[in-house]
């Protein structure tokens, strides 16, 4: 059993830069976290603060209750997967995931097991007599990886681990995500919650490809008025903007909540099949830019009109960025 807890964690460098600031989390038993965000925002610096590689400015980290904010990284019982695999060229591939056991000198014959366990797991039993150079890049992330599960530590930190591994693999480590902007925390949640019900602004552009549609709008008379569109709006829509009438706001709506119907006019610039999809891209009125990701296959031409209909609708502050939702009640 390990727990993990993270609180107001901040970090300062010593030109007064802050790259984290206030990051609280609580990570359970074999619960899986993943942190998201464009470069620089604090993801690595958040992760080698947990590996004890960064100093924490301010804040507390805890380990199964016990405080380790202080501790070093040889006693934290954590493995770290760093971004360039780290792996020692001339050792095998079996010797570079059994190195961490055999400094410690353990029973050869449990080091055996562990590292063809984790070997299988990963897929890299047929490699085990090669060197790094032999194996692809996806290839030497595994040996990365593998070295870190044959310790079985009470935590797994990865930096950037799915960067070259497989779609197959990559699809089946996702579990939760925290996602990070400037240091801050933005949202915190599934990949499905940050997906459906972002909290604002970066998160609803940042997760999605094609990343989700963004108009500024005008609430007026129960519709959304916005350059080159009118989109009409249900009771309860046009209830939770009530206080926003004849202000701007933005609308948010990702390409594939988009469809085919009477509705709004837009003109084709670009017409690309995917396989069961078409993306389309074009403009409502003069310079209205919008994109469509359209069941079935469809062969518009540059130039052609499209008529198109808004499924699921997100609304933010323009102000704040922050999502406007339904108050509870």
């Amino acid at each position: 059993m390990a727990e993990l807890q993270l609180q107001h964690l901040d970090k300062i460098y010593d030109n007064n830069v802050q790259a984290v600031y206030d990051f609280n989390l609580d990570v359970k038993d074999g619960e899986l976290i993943v942190l998201v965000g464009p470069s620089g925002c604090g993801k690595s610096t958040t992760l080698r603060m947990v590996a004890g590689l960064e100093d924490i400015s301010k804040g507390k980290l805890l380990l199964d209750g016990r405080d380790i904010t202080q501790a070093p990284a040889k006693d934290r019982d954590m493995a770290m997967v760093f971004q360039n695999y780290a792996l020692y060229g001339h050792m095998t591939i079996y010797e570079n995931m059994a190195f961490s056991l055999t400094l410690r000198k353990e029973n050869p014959n449990v080091i055996h097991k562990k590292v063809m366990a984790a070997a299988e797991i990963l897929d890299l039993t047929a490699q085990l007599n090669k060197k790094p150079a032999q194996l692809s890049g996806g290839q030497r992330q595994r040996v990365a990886m593998g070295r870190a599960i044959v310790r079985n530590p009470k935590v797994f930190l990865f930096d950037e681990p799915l960067s070259n591994l497989d779609a197959k693999l990559r699809s089946s480590t996702r579990r939760e995500i925290v996602c990070m902007s400037m240091g801050h925390v933005q949202q915190v949640g599934t990949p499905l919650e940050l997906y459906d019900t972002p909290n604002n602004l970066f998160v609803a552009s940042f997760i999605g490809l094609p990343p989700m549609n963004l108009f500024d709008v005008v609430f007026e008379n129960g519709k959304l008025r916005g350059k080159g569109f009118e989109a009409e709006l249900s009771e309860e829509q046009k209830d939770m903007l009530r206080s926003y009438d004849r202000k701007t706001i933005v609308l948010g709506v990702r390409p594939e909540d988009i469809s085919q119907g009477e509705g709004i006019l837009a003109k084709v610039s670009v017409n690309e099949n995917l396989g069961m999809n078409t993306l389309v891209q074009g403009y409502m009125g003069d310079n209205c830019r919008v994109t469509a990701k359209l069941r079935g296959w469809a062969s518009y031409r540059s130039g052609d009109q499209v008529s198109l209909r808004f499924g699921k609708m997100h609304f933010f502050d323009k102000e704040t960025t922050n999502a406007i939702r339904k108050e509870a009640r």
